[in-house]
């Protein structure tokens, strides 16, 4: 599963974040992209970052396969879970911009400065069914991007790929996101505000208390019941000033659509639950999360590291399986 969530503050500043929902580490860490690393691509020789980057993922021969990162620029990319819907193309397209699955958040980031051009470029690019090496897989994904003033989704499906404007700067996961945008309108009478007392009869009736108006809010953790607490939170959450205050808001805004374990039970048996959460704020460049197990957030600031240099840096532990191998 997984929930992502876009705003700006009153300058214009990023800020972006995620829940990760699964039932097992895969051995992530928090890795930076310097401008002077030649990352190997599939289909698009050594890419030479434009942008450094950092966010949560794994390194495979040499590539960061993130699952979310950021750029210097104040661009941010995040990929959910989209399961039974997304499709990428079997084989690389003649005279496209072929890019790897796995590739595509790096890519993203590394290489654009804003919504704009990635929305510009995606005319071109065809993401492909590769999976980073033997072993892995090719996870089924749409992606959130957002910048200091807009957020699109990308998706891709058996028609080809679809962007998306996002106007409530939200995403989880399946179905695609216009039938969320469509299951929104569903709660469109719910509010902030305190009832105010009604007559029936000859009776006046009365709100027990504050959240009255927030009645048949949906609280479970499907991703359409998600995606109406993140979108209905991110858009009633008072405007804030400062970075400890916008990094609250960013991680209580994730918080009110995180899941815990005992809730969500899979077929195996498992339960799954909001392993971490991570987000980045573009007025400093830094990046924080925090784990299900460690919920003090820890944060980097890119400017604390060398952006130009040519090796990847990975400035967070590994987690470890449930083997303790790092996988």
């Amino acid at each position: 599963m997984c929930t992502g969530v876009r705003f700006a503050d009153a300058a214009g500043n990023l800020y972006f974040g995620r829940n990760l929902d699964w039932c097992e580490s895969y051995g992530e860490g928090v890795v930076i992209t310097p401008r002077g690393a030649s990352i190997p691509t599939q289909f698009l020789g050594s890419l030479s970052p434009e942008h450094a980057c950092v966010g949560m993922g794994i390194v495979v021969g040499g590539v960061p396969c993130y699952f979310d990162c950021a750029n210097e620029a104040g661009l941010a990319i995040a990929g959910l879970n989209f399961p039974g819907y997304a499709q990428f193309a079997e084989a690389p397209e003649k005279g496209a911009v072929n890019v790897a699955a796995y590739e595509f958040p790096l890519w993203v980031a590394a290489s654009f400065s804003t919504v704009a051009e990635v929305r510009k470029a995606l005319k071109d690019v065809v993401i492909v069914a590769k999976a980073p090496s033997e072993g892995y897989g090719v996870a089924q994904l749409h992606w959130l991007v957002g910048d200091g003033k807009e957020s699109i989704v990308i998706e891709c499906q058996a028609d080809g790929m679809h962007v998306y404007d996002d106007g409530l700067d939200v995403l989880t996961n399946q179905p695609p996101f216009p039938w969320h945008t469509e299951n929104v309108r569903n709660y469109m009478h719910i509010e902030t505000a305190h009832p105010e007392p009604v007559a029936w009869t000859r009776d006046t009736l009365r709100a027990f208390g504050s959240g009255a108006g927030m009645i048949g809010f949906p609280g479970g953790y499907d991703p359409a019941s998600r995606f109406v607490r993140a979108a209905f939170l991110n858009a009633h959450y008072p405007a804030e000033e400062g970075e400890a205050a916008n990094v609250t808001r960013l991680f209580r805004t994730l918080e009110g659509a995180s899941m815990c374990k005992g809730g969500a039970q899979m077929a195996d048996g498992r339960f799954e639950y909001t392993m971490f959460s991570d987000g980045y704020s573009a007025a400093t460049k830094t990046y924080y999360w925090c784990t299900y197990d460690e919920p003090a957030r820890q944060s980097v600031c890119m400017d604390d590291y060398d952006l130009n240099g040519t090796e990847l840096i990975r400035v967070a532990a590994w987690r470890r399986s449930s083997t303790g191998v790092p996988r």
